[in-house]
């Protein structure tokens, strides 16, 4: 017999490890049925071991968590496929040198968590597009992560390299399966932009349409497979050595709803659905006088090439330029906010990441939502807590808040709601002075709206609950809306004035006046 203490390594090494003859196809297609023998033994020796409980778990507890445990490496590892897990294995063994290199040459004067952030941060830039895009979402989900790593990893945000343009045409070609000049009478070389898994180009249709086309880099498909897969796998690791380590939320369903988040954006006729969607309900809603997204070209589209309509305006904090665009800066205000704000009710998803540049006031007066790179969906049981707490956050009430915040959270154990309202109250009362509008500063300070972001969310955590990420993106983009009032309309009452108030209840969104812009 084996038991776990013994020899179960060897014959998890038995098990995955083909055959030293073994083909270069045997290599990439190695038998299934290795794994399924390999979780029947250590399951059934773990059975017999009667004196085997990790973590206080009965010997049969642990046999199942290991069965599944070894399920999933089996599926992950034939999913990404051997050569490529291989390769990317030496890759991660010279990031790691090159970071340790690097604290060997400037130690740290301390060693604390910050030190740690840093750290790692540096390491997840060296190993490449899927770390880069895994500390975006780490910077992005502040209900999920210790503070000090979220603020760390918005670092990542701004993190991308571009790929030359003779391989960017090779894609569009690939792709649409035809030459660049049958689709495109121009297609500007130089990038517009650069992201972690794609980078954007201006280009002209042969209809004489202006668009941007959004290319996906070489290779980041099956980098990211074989990454995220790693990923979850010591997600899943971890939690079957100590399931306390979830204190936050589960390891592995974090990982999961990564993995799942991040391989679906690499189909680009996904966010194709998503720009037809929401134009649907701008539509739906009447609000094509006052907002727009950017119409996609099918025909120019493809899994890793979106042509989208290209939308020339200025950024909703660049005053100046508003003005001369529209006679009323306020109302274009109310307007986003409104067109936003009806989104996360009544579409199937809401724009999660307006910051000023994916905010545009166009010529014509319009608003200009562009880049559904992240949206956020929310259940119906957090739509009714998002209500609830609007109802409360109007009426200063804070036990309600409390109230509406539990619903939509997981707790740990018992939640104490008195407690939990005046901390949100004392929570209210210091932001209440940190954003009074007398500033005169107008900039958008974004280090502050994560701030903010991570103060909710640890009061929350120190009482016991954990807000869905969801939250957090919404509370996050609430800041911006926030931010954009003190400088387009510092003397807007976002909880009173009507046109606010009345979101929601059918009634139609006022335009703005669209002032002629001279030609250049």
């Amino acid at each position: 017999d084996i038991g776990m203490d013994s020899g179960s390594s060897c014959v998890l090494q038995a098990a995955f490890l083909p055959p030293a003859s073994a083909s270069g196809d045997a290599l990439q297609g190695f038998d299934r049925l290795r794994a399924r023998e390999a979780l029947r033994v250590v399951s059934t020796a773990t059975a017999a071991n009667e004196g085997c409980a990790l973590l206080g778990r009965t010997p049969e507890v642990l046999a199942k968590d290991a069965s599944r445990l070894l399920e999933e490496v089996a599926d992950v590892t034939m999913s990404t496929g051997f050569e490529t897990g291989l390769s990317r294995a030496l890759q991660a063994a010279r990031a790691v040198a090159g970071t340790a290199a690097e604290v060997a040459r400037e130690p740290p004067s301390q060693l604390d968590e910050a030190f740690a952030a840093r750290i790692l941060r540096q390491l997840f830039e060296r190993l490449g597009a899927t770390y880069v895009k895994l500390g975006q979402f780490v910077a992005s989900s502040p209900t999920l992560f210790p503070a000090v790593y979220v603020k760390e990893f918005q670092q990542c945000l701004d993190s991308s390299t571009t790929v030359p343009f003779t391989e960017v045409k090779k894609i569009i070609e690939q792709e649409l399966g035809q030459p660049v000049d049958k689709v495109f009478s121009y297609l500007d070389p130089v990038p517009l932009a650069a992201a972690s898994i794609a980078q954007v180009h201006a280009a002209r249709l042969l209809s004489g349409e202006e668009v941007v086309v959004k290319v996906q880099k070489p290779g980041i498909e099956e980098v990211l497979k074989t990454d995220l897969g790693f990923v979850y796998l010591a997600a899943r690791v971890l939690e079957f050595i100590n399931p306390e380590l979830n204190s936050r939320g589960s390891l592995a369903d974090i990982a999961s709803d990564l993995r799942v988040s991040m391989l679906g954006e690499l189909d680009f006729r996904e966010e194709q659905r998503n720009l037809d969607v929401f134009r649907s309900f701008l539509e739906e809603y009447n609000l094509t006088a006052v907002a727009v997204a950017p119409k996609p070209y099918a025909e120019a589209s493809s899994r890793r090439v979106l042509t989208m309509e290209r939308l020339t305006g200025v950024a909703l904090v660049d005053l100046e330029g508003i003005k001369r665009y529209t006679t009323d800066p306020e109302q274009t205000l109310v307007n986003a906010l409104n067109v936003w704000s009806l989104s996360v009710q009544s579409c199937e998803f809401f724009h999660a990441d307006v910051h000023a540049g994916n905010l545009l006031v166009l010529e014509d007066g319009r608003v200009g939502f562009i880049d559904f790179g992240i949206v956020g969906r929310l259940s119906p049981t957090m739509a009714t807590g998002i209500d609830n707490l609007n109802v409360a956050l109007a009426a200063g009430d804070a036990k309600g808040m409390a109230n509406a915040l539990i619903s939509m959270g997981a707790t740990v154990g018992e939640v104490d709601e008195a407690a939990f309202a005046a901390d949100i109250q004392k929570l209210i009362d210091r932001l209440g002075t940190s954003m009074d509008g007398n500033s005169t500063e107008v900039a958008v300070d974004e280090s502050q709206i994560q701030d903010i972001v991570l103060d909710i969310a640890q009061v929350a955590g120190n009482n016991g609950l954990k807000l869905p990420r969801e939250f957090g993106l919404l509370i996050k983009q609430s800041l911006y809306f926030d931010r954009y009032t003190k400088l387009l309309a510092p003397d807007l009452q976002m909880m009173s004035d009507d046109r606010i108030s009345k979101l929601g209840k059918g009634e139609p969104v006022q335009e703005v006046e669209a002032e002629a812009v001279p030609s250049e």
